[in-house]
Order: C-alpha cells, then sequence, then structure tokens
C-alpha cells in the first residue's frame, strides 16, 4: 500500500508541470512567445512567503501577509510571467498609444496583448487544476515577491502565482 502523504507533493507537482504546459501552449498574439514558467515547491515557498511579509509590512498591505500563509501552506506554486514589449502592429491602440512605435517610447508600459496572452495562459492553466480537482488560488502577490527576488530574468515584468494544494479543506477559500 502507498500512503496519500507519500505521493500528494509529487502529484501536486505533475499538475503544476502540465498547468505550465497548458500555459505554453495558450493561443498568443501573433503566435509570438512571451511567457515564461516556473514552478515552485518545498524550502523554497517560505522563501517566497517571507518575502511577502516584508512587503506586506513595508507597503501596509496586509493581503500579501495573508497570502504569505497561503503560500506556506501550499504544496507547489506555478508562476506564469510575461514580457511587455510591442506586438510591432501599426494602428492597435489598446496600450492607449497610438501605435506600437509610440508605445515603444515608453518601455515600462506593457503592451495589451502581453497581458491578454498572460490571462489566456492562467486562464488554460487553472483549468488544468479543475480538472485535477487540486485545490487553487491566482495571487498578484505571491508574483510580486518573487519579481523583487529575481526569479525570472528582467524582461518578465508581470508576475502572477497560481497556488496548489490537496488539503481535506480548501487552504484558499476561508481567508482572514
Amino acid at each position: 500500500m502507498i500512503s496519500e502523504t507519500e505521493f500528494r507533493t509529487q502529484e501536486i507537482l505533475g499538475i503544476a508541470k502540465k498547468m505550465a504546459i497548458a500555459a505554453r501552449t495558450a493561443p498568443k498574439g501573433w503566435g509570438r512567445n512571451t511567457i515564461e514558467t516556473k514552478i515552485a515547491f518545498g524550502k523554497d515557498l517560505s522563501v517566497i512567503a517571507n518575502k511577502m511579509e516584508e512587503l506586506g509590512n513595508k507597503n501596509g498591505q496586509k493581503f500579501f501577509i495573508r497570502d504569505a500563509g497561503n503560500i506556506r501552506n501550499s504544496d507547489a506554486v506555478l508562476f506564469i510571467a510575461t514580457e511587455i514589449n510591442s506586438l510591432g502592429l501599426n494602428d492597435c491602440g489598446f496600450c492607449g498609444f497610438q501605435n506600437c512605435e509610440e508605445k515603444i517610447l515608453h518601455p515600462d508600459v506593457p503592451c495589451s496583448f502581453n497581458t491578454i496572452d498572460l490571462g489566456i495562459a492562467i486562464g488554460s492553466a487553472v483549468s488544468i487544476a479543475a480538472d485535477s480537482r487540486a485545490d487553487n488560488r491566482i495571487m498578484f502577490s505571491a508574483g510580486r515577491a518573487v519579481k523583487e527576488l529575481n526569479c525570472f530574468d528582467e524582461r518578465f515584468k508581470i508576475i502572477i502565482a497560481i497556488s496548489l494544494s490537496a488539503n481535506s479543506k480548501n487552504i484558499y477559500f476561508d481567508r482572514q
């Protein structure tokens, strides 16, 4: 016999890997890849949670501290990041500028297509978690902490976390 405690983390890691593949294969604007994924588990979760608490205390954002507890108690976390580079369209305007040439003059402003692609990738990833019956939560706060920890190349400006857990009760549901 094999006990659930012996395989649960490995199964959640398997789900996280499938989620990363779903994010990778999600449709992208002009087929251009601006998405990167990474998975954290084990001791890395404490490092990320500590950074979240630090940011929460520094900025007075209590939800960072609340979310840090969720990260600490997760089995794994998938991070999905995107670049914010222009697609080079002639007359889009979604970003608020007239065209991509004008947007390029503002490199810290995201291209709308990059963030749309990120949203589609997140949706694809969480559908795998749902199909696998793994509890999950999308978090900006953990993504921000990972960005501060320089876990991704600097070209990835927006990072979102999807935490995963398999417990008797969903740890992401009744949050204080």
